[in-house]
């Protein structure tokens, strides 16, 4: 979809002589020489791996009981130093989407193989210990065999990490535990940077906003809200604004720092709104909601389509949540949806008006 919609653009560019038709072509060439970002065939590859990884655990489970002790450690040994040798062999020869299917098989033969080896010999330890060893061999393998696959694999494995502690320990906060998931994600993002495995991104993020939503749900009170928002927008400013260093650090990253640290600090003003009873504080409110709205735009608009996105969907719900507060209570039901219809035409015409204005200036920036 991109491909063609570069190519488009370079024809009309060419046509009104901002480039010249060399130019493009080499744009072009460029563009096909990179590997792509999604293929079929490494997502088959992929699903073949899991599924055959399932069908050698199911087996060897189902028959765990006929075969003699020494020749199942040998067999789950064995059977993972293959997949892990023929991964690198597969890497050395350029045949990356197979590659990435043997660590993939490699990996999860080593988790099912430590869960059958512990149930075997009945060694005492928990799920917990399980995952960290399991993440430790999934980010071992990503740095070693530079792999984009296993990074993911990793952010999945922090995530089943922090989904194990929380059903073991029934949401409360216990021992050291609760500091691994943070620590995986610093460490999975490390590995972003080194291997380029960058969509693995929305798994750190997401990690990171699950685990300090919990860490609210430990202390709901309205200080614990603001200390969420008023963070969240701290690190919004700091990945948004031009000047800020940080901005410059993680240019390549996209658009997803910005994004998540803005739906960070809407969930944040999300949480103030449940703690917040008095009207005059409500008021205040509204409008700080609205102003870290508007400066969301102002800062990210044009550049960041899922700020922008976002930005508009906080405006709109904090309009509509202000005349449900205090017009609603007044006028009564229908005069309710009146303003908010009138409210929701206001929003839709500043909406439009700014996407013009996005699109005049993307316009202008592209004129010679």
């Amino acid at each position: 979809m991109y491909r063609g919609r570069l190519q488009r653009d370079l024809s009309l560019w060419v046509d009104k002589g901002l480039i010249q038709s060399p130019q493009a072509k080499a744009i072009m060439a460029d563009y096909d020489s990179r590997p792509a970002s999604f293929s079929l065939g490494r997502v088959l590859s992929v699903l073949a791996a899991l599924l055959v990884a399932a069908a050698i655990l199911l087996l060897v489970a189902s028959n765990w009981e006929l075969i003699p002790r020494a020749v199942r450690v040998s067999f789950i040994v064995a059977l993972i130093w293959a997949f892990y040798l023929a991964g690198a062999a597969f890497t050395a020869r350029g045949q990356t989407s197979v590659a990435a299917a043997m660590l993939l098989l490699g990996t999860l033969s080593f988790g099912g193989g430590m869960s059958l080896v512990a149930q075997m010999y009945h060694i005492s330890g928990d799920e917990l210990t399980l995952m960290a060893v399991w993440f430790g061999i999934a980010c071992i393998a990503a740095a070693l065999f530079h792999s984009g696959s296993q990074v993911v694999v990793a952010g999945f494995l922090a995530w089943a990490y922090f989904c194990v502690f929380l059903e073991e320990n029934d949401l409360k906060w216990t021992g050291w535990s609760p500091w691994a998931p943070p620590v995986m994600a610093a460490i999975v993002l490390a590995l972003i940077y080194y291997t380029g495995a960058g969509r693995a991104r929305h798994l750190v993020y997401l990690l990171l906003i699950g685990w300090l939503t919990w860490i609210y749900s430990l202390h709901q009170d309205l200080t614990t809200a603001v200390l969420f928002a008023a963070g969240g927008l701290v690190a919004f400013m700091a990945v948004s604004l031009p000047m800020s260093p940080l901005t410059r650090m993680i240019r390549n990253a996209g658009a997803a720092p910005a994004f998540y640290t803005f739906l960070f600090t809407s969930i944040g003003l999300f949480l103030i709104h449940f703690e917040v009873l008095s009207e005059q504080r409500l008021t205040v409110l509204g409008i700080a909601t609205l102003a870290i709205a508007v400066a969301a735009i102002t800062l990210c608009g044009r550049d960041n389509g899922a700020v922008r996105y976002s930005a508009y969907l906080v405006f709109a719900a904090e309009m509509l949540y202000l005349a449900s507060e205090t017009i609603g209570s007044i006028i009564g039901t229908s005069g309710f949806f009146l303003i908010s219809g009138l409210l929701v035409a206001v929003v839709a015409w500043i909406v439009i008006r700014l996407e013009r204005r996005f699109s005049h200036n993307e316009k202008q920036e592209t004129r010679p």
